[in-house]
């Protein structure tokens, strides 16, 4: 009986899908021999160059040490005691943690003894123990090759002579050790950051000394400060990234108007929480004829301030994104570029990066166009403003609202009836008094304002990664897109397992009848005691969404 071959994998394989795909091909079975044209066989692999680079990848992994060459062209998984692997520290909170590493197919489980002072998140280098039962493999840390943190934030359990801080953060067993001329005037039960200064491995607890004093448990300027520090925001720009904003001019100019595509006549408005304090994207309508209008979709043109390796640009990397609290936030820019020469603010001329369609009220587009605009917004709507024209009241700019939200339900219909996916979560809002002691809480929901600015937007990232990706008669350029894979059918399987125990059925399969089901459930929970836990588990059956220059679709908006 022959063996089972596996499927066959298309011609332009990577090295590391290779390498990947022939580490799993030996440590299936740790005794077996194979050379070249054996793996070529199993992973019915026929492509000339892919073949050539099998012997690439096991001559490379020999000379790490993977791989053992026990005849000329012939390789054995090596015998794992002895060897060394890098990877990242996953703690847990009984102390002990497992290292993951792309060097073999498992994690490597490490014991609190075997750690040798590494943490959660270290980059470590593990030496792989031999005699241990079953099949996860053990180690033992033998170097810490980076730390992923040194600062702490905890509480302050002060001693005669000495204190401890007993840390906030997860992944920290240890109690830090601080010593009487390092507490910084700390005082009992304060809350404050320490930084590690010292630690052997045959001392149980590391030395600190504290950095900063937040201040009392509970209160609000506290906590805030504490999450600021325990995931290391920098609230505070430096000087000189202030100077450099600083130095952005206001103005602009008219040589830069002339290059740019004129909206400041168009009627141009945006929608944003209440309390937003920046403005980045707009919308804005005209009628061209009488089947036909503009939309302009209109983003705030960051990349006309912030030049590429700019300081600015420097630090805007290295925040990566803004952080909202629940009181503030920690923005990716200064506050001039982010809440003033970059925010769309109304009756200010604004430069922007736009979308443009003309399309008919059906939301079939005719025409597009990408490029640099200027744009003066007329009208700044808070979600409930926006929310009262549609549902009948009045307000300014109400044909414009009503005509872009009748569009936008149409485009939204179409994503429907060709398989999205319904989620809509409650989104929980704290009340606060002018000190930031909470209030109250009020649950609120998305409605059709919301989706007015969704559905433009999601139009307009469709549009420009089809123009990119798929433009006809040219290479496609390299793009980063956010892709969603289609879902596990095994957590499914799982899924629809748990929910009959409520009554509910689901039905399907990847074929866009899936999503016509889940959307069914998710309307028929609505409002039931079971309706957070089951939308919650559906929200967990589904892939993640991540971001890749390989463009597979977005199987949650159904776009292909």
């Amino acid at each position: 009986m022959s063996k089972k071959k596996t499927k066959s994998f298309p011609k332009g394989i990577t090295k590391i899908q290779l390498t990947s795909l022939i580490k799993a091909l030996f440590e299936k079975d740790p005794n077996r021999i194979l050379n070249y044209r054996q793996i070529s066989g199993h992973l019915n692999i026929s492509d000339t160059a892919a073949r050539a680079m099998i012997n690439n990848v096991l001559n490379e992994l020999s000379g790490t040490g993977y791989l053992k060459e026990v005849q000329k062209g012939r390789f054995k998984l090596k015998q794992k005691g002895g060897a060394y692997v890098i990877g990242t520290v996953d703690m847990t909170r009984q102390g002990y943690g497992f290292i993951i590493t792309d060097d073999i197919e498992d994690d490597v489980f490490v014991s609190n003894r075997s750690l040798n002072t590494a943490l959660h998140g270290d980059t470590v280098k593990v030496r792989l123990l031999l005699g241990r039962k079953g099949t996860r493999p053990e180690g033992e840390v033998v170097e810490i090759l980076e730390r992923a943190r040194e600062t702490f934030v905890g509480t302050i359990e002060l001693m005669p002579q000495f204190a401890f801080l007993i840390p906030d953060t997860k992944g920290m067993p240890f109690d830090l050790f601080i010593p009487g001329d390092k507490l910084k005037g700390a005082r009992q039960g304060e809350k404050a950051v320490a930084r590690i200064i010292e630690w052997d491995k045959r001392q149980k607890n590391p030395i600190a000394e504290i950095v900063e004093v937040l201040g009392m448990p509970g209160e609000n300027e506290t906590e805030m400060h504490a999450i600021l520090a325990e995931f290391e925001l920098p609230l505070k720009f430096s000087e000189k990234v202030e100077a450099a904003a600083a130095a952005v001019p206001a103005t602009i100019s008219p040589e830069e108007i002339k290059k740019r595509r004129d909206f400041r006549n168009v009627p141009t408005f945006t929608v944003d929480p209440a309390d937003a304090k920046d403005f980045d994207d707009a919308l804005s309508l005209r009628r061209i004829d009488d089947t036909t209008w503009e939309v302009g979709v209109h983003i705030a043109d960051v990349t006309h301030y912030v030049a590429e390796d700019t300081l600015l640009d420097k630090e805007a990397t290295f925040r990566g994104t803004s952080v909202y609290l629940v009181d503030r936030v920690v923005p990716m820019l200064p506050e001039k570029l982010s809440n003033n020469v970059c925010s769309l603010n109304p009756h200010e001329d604004k430069l922007t990066y736009s979308a443009v369609f003309r399309m008919d009220e059906s939301g079939k587009v005719s025409e597009e166009w990408f490029g640099r605009t200027i744009i003066n917004s007329d009208q700044r709507f808070s979600y409930q403003e926006a929310q009262k024209i549609i549902d009948g009241g009045d307000g300014p700019m109400k044909d414009v609202v009503l005509t872009l939200h009748g569009i936008a339900q149409k485009l939204r219909g179409q994503r429907f009836d060709s398989g999205a996916f319904s989620f809509e979560r409650t989104e929980v809002q704290f009340e606060l008094d002018e000190k930031g002691y909470p209030l109250g809480i009020r649950f609120t929901q998305s409605g059709t304002a919301n989706q007015l600015i969704e559905e433009f937007m999601l139009l307009a990232n469709k549009r420009v990664a089809e123009f990119i990706g798929k433009k006809k008669g040219e290479k496609a350029k390299t793009f980063v897109y956010r892709i969603h894979d289609n879902p596990n059918p095994e957590k499914i399987a799982s899924f629809s397992k748990f929910i009959r125990r409520f009554g509910y059925s689901l039905e399907g399969g990847n074929d866009g009848s899936l999503a016509l089901s889940m959307n069914k459930l998710i309307r028929e929970v609505n409002g039931k005691k079971e309706q957070n836990i089951i939308e919650t588990l559906a929200l967990r059956s589904m892939a993640k969404a991540v971001y890749s220059t390989n463009n597979i679709g977005h199987y949650g908006l159904s776009f292909k």
